[in-house]
């Protein structure tokens, strides 16, 4: 067993899933198990299903590409396929030696093996020195790891987070000047990464961490030139408000969604953007619908959002408007519609940071407590008692509804 699973134990943690490492080839795997899948390029893994269950087990890899006698350097003789493009790794299929292995993987904590055979922790790269002295540290040269694979950043910030480290400072030294890299990654494997950080309930201090290396620019980068604007000194607070709101129903237990997570990361860039369009002439409504289609679609390019996230998340967006209608039917319309809650829930957290009318978000707060009528227009009872007041059936909390998990992708992202 190798990473994670060996590393919580070492520290006396329940470990979330246990990995394997093995000098059997994936082919190999895939042979000895025919509930065995071999899963992607980047990285070869064989992924043995056992019910829910994976157990994901990854080969040996080697050290250094072999001579394979053509001068290019991709390693590609006969023992596997290494692929190098401006120094980054697009493709590591060489396989090699437990001992080789040890140091091809990215932090010491994460370089740690259990031997079922004598039951000894193999540590060949000072992982638990470093556990001990609660250090998130790089295994070798900090820029040429970073340059390989630039989303090693945001796991150093993610593992100290998790763990309750200090990033080492040999470790911490080249983040500021290398942060701009990671803007260079898929925008799917950076959508993971997002989640593991915001949603693991240390997303206030994931997002003081990452500014503070200059990483959360290459994730958000609209939300970051939002927040450096003039004037909008309010939207930390906010952000911070949402990020702290999620960490305690986190913590609580509660259902959380990224929707409303990245409604509230990406607000500050859409209102930055309808700004701009109202100031150029155009109506608020249809500008607050135009900017919300805009700051998706460039966020897109950055961070993939899955359709089942990206759309509640411009609904919550596009239904804040209609709060402000309350006349005839269109409260209780608006009351009805699927989405109200988690808008409702925004308004709130608007309200909080100076971006929306506390009285409108108090309206609203009393509106949903009364039978029938809004607080403005309450009667008593023809009878002449008070009328029997009842709830709308309304649930509290921030209208999430749900997590959502993520499946490794390389032997280094299966440490959590």
């Amino acid at each position: 067993m190798v990473g994670g699973g060996v590393r919580d134990l070492s520290l006396g943690r329940e470990p979330k899933d246990f990995d394997v490492a093995t000098d059997a080839r994936p082919e190999e795997v895939r042979r000895l198990f025919r509930n065995c899948r071999l899963i992607g390029r980047r990285f070869r893994l064989a992924h043995v299903h056992f019910g829910a269950e994976i157990i994901e087990v990854a080969t040996f890899r080697a050290l250094h590409p072999p001579e394979d006698g053509d001068g290019d350097g991709d390693g590609d003789g006969a023992d596997g396929e290494r692929v190098i493009e401006n120094g980054r790794i697009v493709r590591d299929n060489v396989y090699g030696t437990l001992a080789e292995d040890a140091l091809r993987r990215d932090f010491t904590v994460n370089a740690l093996y259990y031997n079922i055979d004598d039951f000894s922790v193999v540590d060949h790269a000072g992982g638990m020195d470093d556990l001990e002295a609660g250090v998130i540290r790089l295994i070798g040269d900090p820029r040429e790891r970073y340059q390989e694979d630039p989303v090693r950043m945001l796991r150093a910030v993610r593992f100290a987070l998790k763990l309750g480290f200090r990033i080492h400072p040999e470790t911490a030294a080249p983040m500021h000047e290398m942060a701009g890299s990671v803007a260079d990654m898929p925008p799917a494997r950076l959508f993971d990464e997002a989640l593991k950080l915001f949603m693991s309930g240390d997303a206030l201090d994931a997002f003081e961490i990452l500014r503070h290396y200059g990483l959360f620019d290459s994730l958000l980068p609209l939300t970051a030139e939002a927040l450096e604007d003039e004037g909008n000194e309010q939207w930390v607070p906010f952000i911070a408000a949402a990020l702290r709101n999620t960490d305690e129903r986190i913590g609580a237990d509660k259902p959380v969604t990224p929707a409303f997570l990245f409604a509230a990361l990406l607000w500050p860039a859409v209102r930055r953007r309808e700004a701009d369009l109202v100031e150029a002439g155009e109506a608020p409504i249809p500008a607050l619908q135009q900017a919300a289609a805009e700051v998706q679609a460039m966020q897109q390019a950055r961070i993939a959002l899955p359709k089942r996230f990206s759309i509640p998340m411009r609904e919550i967006w596009t239904l804040q408007p209609r709060f402000a209608r309350r006349g005839g039917k269109r409260a209780q319309r608006l009351l009805g519609h699927p989405r109200f809650r988690a808008a409702y829930d925004f308004l709130e957290l608007r309200a909080g940071a100076g971006d929306a009318p506390a009285e409108l978000a108090q309206w609203w707060r009393e509106f949903q407590e009364q039978p029938e009528r809004p607080p403005s227009q309450k009667k008593k009872s023809s009878r002449g008692g008070r009328r029997r007041r009842g709830g709308r059936g309304r649930g509290k909390g921030n209208g999430e509804g749900g997590g959502n998990g993520t499946a490794a992708s390389t032997p280094e992202e299966s440490a959590e």
